[in-house]
């Protein structure tokens, strides 16, 4: 295995994997915003005159967005004749809040940097809007480093659909073949399967121990996000 003096000429190899980047899923992977996101929903639950749920009844859905939140808050489904006025008041509430409880999960910025400290550049593939990923990139000091920012509408299809992660591939530079791609859900695997990089499930993330993340088909497994760095022989 080759160690980080060597990383940007001819990558880490793991297992039969030679690994020249490493990109993340954003929430739930890099980023722990569920109490925001929370707390975008409840706000519409307490402008109606309904008790707030609190944070533990959002997190697990949490990577669902404005649909996993108002599925939770109100039991709403995209079909529902109020949906999209419900989105768009969520939405408003979230992006004028979006950094009051979000932060990095911890381990997460000493991963970054072992990573940056191998010459091994990194990036975001997340299906949140541009709206919302490129002022967190900009604004949360953990995620500056970034050297792709794609999101969910930067290309013509989200995850699972492989174009997000092949557009972050084009944008460093790199054959998919040569990024691997850490994401927290069953899409993000399927993605990144279907754009040929190898894959690791982080099951820290919000789907937590009661996913099948076994089922999911992922070449690796972390259970927090140090554990990334011993998988590619730099800690």
């Amino acid at each position: 295995q080759l160690h980080g003096g060597h990383a940007a000429a001819t990558g880490l190899i793991i297992m039969h994997h030679t690994v020249r980047a490493v990109l993340f899923d954003l929430d739930g992977t890099l980023i722990d915003s569920a109490p925001d996101l929370g707390a975008a929903a409840d706000l519409m639950r307490t402008r109606r005159n309904m008790p707030p749920l609190g944070l533990d009844a959002y997190r697990a859905m949490a990577g669902a967005g404005a649909r996993g939140m108002l599925g939770v808050a109100f039991g709403m489904t995209a079909d529902h004749r109020d949906y999209e006025a419900h989105k768009n008041e969520f939405l408003a509430n979230y992006e004028s809040a979006m950094t009051v409880h979000t932060r990095a999960f911890e381990g997460v910025q000493a991963l970054l940097a072992g990573l940056v400290a191998a010459n091994l550049p990194w990036g975001i593939v997340t299906n949140k809007a541009e709206r919302f990923t490129l002022p967190l990139a900009r604004t949360m000091a953990v995620l500056q480093g970034a050297s792709a920012v794609v999101a969910g509408d930067t290309t013509p299809h989200p995850k699972p659909h492989p174009a997000p992660l092949l557009e972050a591939a084009r944008r460093l530079q790199l054959p998919p073949a040569a990024c691997l791609y850490v994401g927290d859900d069953e899409r993000d695997i399927v993605a990144g399967k279907a754009a040929g990089m190898p894959t690791v499930a982080a099951r820290y993330g919000y789907l937590g121990s009661q996913a099948d993340t076994l089922g999911w088909g992922a070449d690796y497994f972390i259970d927090e996000p140090m554990q990334l760095l011993k998988l590619l022989d730099l800690a």
